[in-house]
């Protein structure tokens, strides 16, 4: 069996050898309910996804903005919890590489190889933790290489070229860029800005880079793509949608449809 990190790297790799970006969209584990999410997640593959990036629901959730806030709040009012996203992601799993983004909160509660364990368990290939600061992700690190998880770091605009330069060096599966200073969210422009970071954060790893917050239209994801990005994160967008749609999966998968053929023009 492959695992996690070689699923991710194989992913990029084949998105590489078509001539384009990797897409990832993200997904709300729980929103709007338990099924629909899972019905959302197979729209993605269905459309084009390459990989899926699976969100955990926080009652705090620092990086995400007010769209994605109340998709979280929603799906633990609907009773959304850890074991039931971990089993949608495992659904999904059988179809691409999931990568799951929780706090470090929801990590640390459960016991560092504990979580791990049930990631790699339910065929989770990468982690994405946003508030586990470098100088505290080693013992995380360590259990998910014994695992074949990959550790997917963040980086910033801010994030200055020495602090790049570990990070990218420890990095597993990619390099999850972003884009903007703030939260998660659509944002307008044609995307002249995403060449600078992503050229930064290039030359200081050898993994994957993928660009997210802010990519909502096929036109600013091949803007992502052809600023370099070899991944394309979308998540409000896509979020949104399937808030405001009575058909959430097919709502979604319209706008997964024609990211995936922005991204192979």
């Amino acid at each position: 069996m492959s695992t996690g990190i070689e699923r991710i790297a194989a992913a990029f790799a084949a998105a590489r050898a078509d001539g384009r970006a990797a897409l990832m969209p993200y997904l709300m584990g729980g929103f709007p309910d338990m099924a629909t999410s899972r019905a959302i997640g197979e729209a993605y593959a269905d459309g084009g996804a390459d990989l899926v990036e699976l969100g955990v629901p926080f009652s705090d959730p620092l990086a995400d903005g007010p769209v994605i806030q109340a998709a979280g709040s929603a799906a633990l009012a609907a009773g959304s919890s850890v074991a039931a996203v971990l089993d949608v992601g495992e659904a999904l799993s059988e179809r691409l590489p999931v990568v799951l983004m929780c706090y470090a909160n929801l990590v640390l509660a459960r016991g560092v190889d504990v979580f791990v364990g049930e990631l790699a368990a339910h065929g989770i290939s990468g982690l994405i933790v946003p508030d586990l600061p470098l100088e505290e992700s080693p013992t995380v690190l360590a259990a998910c290489d014994a695992a074949g998880v990959a550790l997917v770091p963040l980086v910033a605009p801010t994030t200055p070229d020495d602090r790049l330069a570990t990070i990218g060096a420890q990095a597993r599966g990619f390099v999850y860029t972003v884009s903007v200073v703030g939260t998660t969210g659509e944002r307008t422009g044609d995307g002249s800005h995403f060449a600078e970071i992503l050229t930064r954060v290039k030359a200081h790893t050898a993994v994957p880079v993928a660009l997210g917050f802010g990519i909502a239209t096929p036109d600013q994801a091949a803007a992502a793509a052809g600023a370099g990005a070899a991944g394309v994160i979308v998540g409000t967008r896509l979020v949104r949608a399937a808030a405001e749609s009575d058909d959430p999966a097919g709502a979604t998968r319209s706008i997964v449809d024609g990211l995936a053929a922005g991204l192979r023009a």
